[in-house]
């Protein structure tokens, strides 16, 4: 639940933001803050934004928040009080201004997005004086901005300190932005240019946009505890020479919009671009671990699309319900770059099986093994230890398979059939089919992300560099033996929503006869467990017994003066008890065929006079011999 910080959004005092932020600056969480244009940190200041701040600007207003190169912003958010930048039309939805209720809607551009502009090297060649070796005096305007005047510094990103710290962003939940400024010219969730590798993100959540999720362009920031759902773009966007590393990042894609995709129905889920022309460097060299991608099966573009040299590494992966091939080779990006092997640079084929301490010789960075820093073994371009499930479009492995992807040294894995038992997530449900944009969506209206089946063990662990946890699953969750392992619970928009969370189905009380009367209690957690005490005290019973049984509907019938159900052995038998007062705690098994499913309990041989009861929080059983 939400902490102190969001202690009554409706009591809480709201502050018109209209200025850039020349001074350091902190944003408090009694108050909630509205920004009425575009709002610039300007260099030499520090926004520092305290946990449970609620950013809700006024719908359509247009709001928007950028950290110039040279300022930073602290985002200070926690698990139990986020910060969320948000419209005050998503605000109208909650109950009593408490942010983990409110009602997804089919909206964006309600506000502007977060951008953060640092001072890391870029690759980009539409900018006069740009040179195309790694130059510190290479620099590009951000998308979405808009120059005040020919010369505005405040718009521009990128040099040459890969270091570069811009601050910190813990627990952030961005919520139905994208501004629209022009044609093709859209802001994102979350726009980093030229961000460095010693600003801290982690847990950040971009739920419906017009244009991409995150969007990256160069630098060599890190991301941590990433999820993206429902924005009408790509959802993990990379251009201009990025070379970070990334886990747990979670793609759901969807719509935000009736509009066409690229503006409210979600294009590519990972589309990477290397660098701007595909000859110039920094080239785009990342590795990313434990990442989770739930496409669109009917309509859905790519889960990973490669453009223009870039060279990308997945690990410990899950990909599923993808509507189009899960490698998907564009080469070039359509904005006049040449793609892969242009001037003397590593061809397609040859980028999957060149090792990762190759650096391209052509327009050289002075010092390689500096720049190229993320990836630790293997090629420069790879998937590996990953599982693919339901991507049944007939398409969908080809480029994979010539790439190699799919050779036993690789160690995916293929779940056969689209069964949702063999899913590699406990629960996944859809709604029914919707044409938004022109295409057929299908939207996830349901999910506990954690992993099971072969999405339990990972054969690979990331390397332990200071960054990257060692885990040993599949996928961007735990697996299900721990609803901790749901780290969307308690922060995020799609917790909020209902989109979330860890539940198997029902408690069911069937009595014994003569009075089988139900009673239907708090909903199961899979992989969890139930605790029940049984009180005998004062009644004279000495002992009983306790059958527990799974399934999705159960009958009833009379037996010999008793109720017994109609199904095979029971999931658990709990008994004798020990005495008059005992406690029972019953493991929910771990499977996501049991989603849905409902417990039934059934008391039997009871010794001594009547009644019983067995409680617990919920007064879960109840009944009479």
């Amino acid at each position: 639940m939400i902490g102190a910080g969001f202690a009554g959004v409706a009591n809480a005092s709201e502050i018109f933001v209209s200025a850039d932020i020349a001074t350091s600056t902190t944003w408090t969480s009694g108050n909630t803050y509205n920004l009425q244009n575009q709002i610039y940190v300007l260099p030499g200041a520090t926004l520092t934004i305290e946990a449970g701040t609620l950013i809700a600007s006024t719908t359509n207003v247009g709001g928007s928040l950028a950290v110039t190169k040279g300022a930073q912003i602290m985002i200070l958010g926690t698990a139990t009080d986020p910060v969320i930048m948000t419209s005050k039309a998503d605000v109208a939805t909650w109950t009593g201004g408490d942010p983990t209720t409110g009602t997804w809607r089919e909206a964006a551009n309600e506000w502007g997005n977060l951008t953060i502009m640092g001072a890391g090297y870029i690759s980009e060649n539409a900018t006069v004086g740009n040179v195309a070796s790694c130059d510190a005096s290479n620099q590009a305007a951000m998308e979405g901005l808009v120059a005040g005047f020919p010369g505005d510094t405040k718009v521009l990103y990128g040099g040459g300190d890969d270091d570069d710290d811009s601050g910190t962003i813990h627990y952030l939940s961005l919520r139905y932005g994208g501004k629209v400024v022009g044609l093709n010219n859209e802001l994102n969730g979350l726009s980093m240019g030229g961000v460095g590798r010693d600003t801290d993100v982690s847990h950040v959540e971009i739920m419906n946009n017009v244009d991409d999720g995150v969007e990256t362009w160069g630098g060599t920031v890190n991301y941590k505890y990433v999820s993206v759902w429902n924005v009408g773009d790509d959802s993990f966007d990379i251009d201009q020479g990025w070379r970070g590393k990334g886990q747990f990042i979670l793609i759901v894609q969807g719509y935000s919009l009736d509009a066409s995709q690229g503006s409210g129905v979600g294009d590519n889920g990972f589309e990477t671009d290397g660098a701007e022309d595909s000859d110039w460097q920094p080239v785009t060299t990342a590795s990313l671990w434990n990442c989770t991608f739930i496409g669109q099966p009917v309509d859905g573009d790519g889960a990973t699309a490669w453009r223009d040299n870039a060279r990308i590494q997945y690990h410990s992966s899950v990909f599923m319900d993808c509507g189009e091939a899960v490698v998907r080779f564009d080469n070039v990006d359509g904005d006049g770059a040449n793609g892969y092997g242009h001037n003397g640079t590593l061809s397609w084929a040859d980028t999957w099986t060149t090792a990762y301490t190759a650096t391209s010789t052509v327009n050289a960075c002075s010092s390689p093994g500096t720049i190229y820093a993320s990836q630790a073994s293997g090629m420069l371009a790879e998937i590996r230890d990953s599982v693919f499930f339901r991507n049944l479009n007939g398409s969908a492995y080809t480029e994979a398979t010539a790439r190699g992807v799919f050779d036993v040294g690789n160690k995916n894995v293929i779940t056969p059939g689209s069964d949702p038992a063999d899913a590699p997530v406990v629960a996944l449900t859809r709604g029914g089919a919707v044409s938004k944009g022109g295409k057929t969506m299908l939207p996830v209206t349901y999910l506990d992300p954690r992993a099971t089946n072969d999405a339990v063990t990972a054969l690979e662990t990331a390397p332990n560099d200071g960054f990257f946890c060692a885990v040993n699953y599949r996928g961007a969750f735990g697996p299900c033996d721990d609803v901790a392992n749901n780290w969307l619970l308690g922060w995020t928009a799609a917790h909020a929503f209902g989109l979330t969370g860890s539940t198997v189905g029902t408690v069911v009380n069937r009595n014994p006869a003569p009075n089988p009367d139900s009673y239907v209690a708090d909903p199961l957690v899979i992989g969890g467990s139930w605790t029940a005490t049984v009180d005998l005290s004062g009644t004279g019973h000495t002992s009983a017994y306790l059958f527990f049984y799974l399934a999705p509907d159960m009958a009833m019938i009379p037996k010999n003066g008793d109720w017994r159900l109609v199904t095979g052995p029971p999931i658990a038998t709990i008994g004798p008890l020990p005495g008059p007062m005992a406690s029972i705690t019953l493991p929910v098994p771990c499977e996501s065929s049991l989603v849905g499913f409902t417990l039934y309990s059934q008391a039997a041989h009871l010794f001594g006079p009547k009644p019983w009861r067995a409680t617990n929080a919920q007064d879960l059983l109840v009944g009479t011999e």
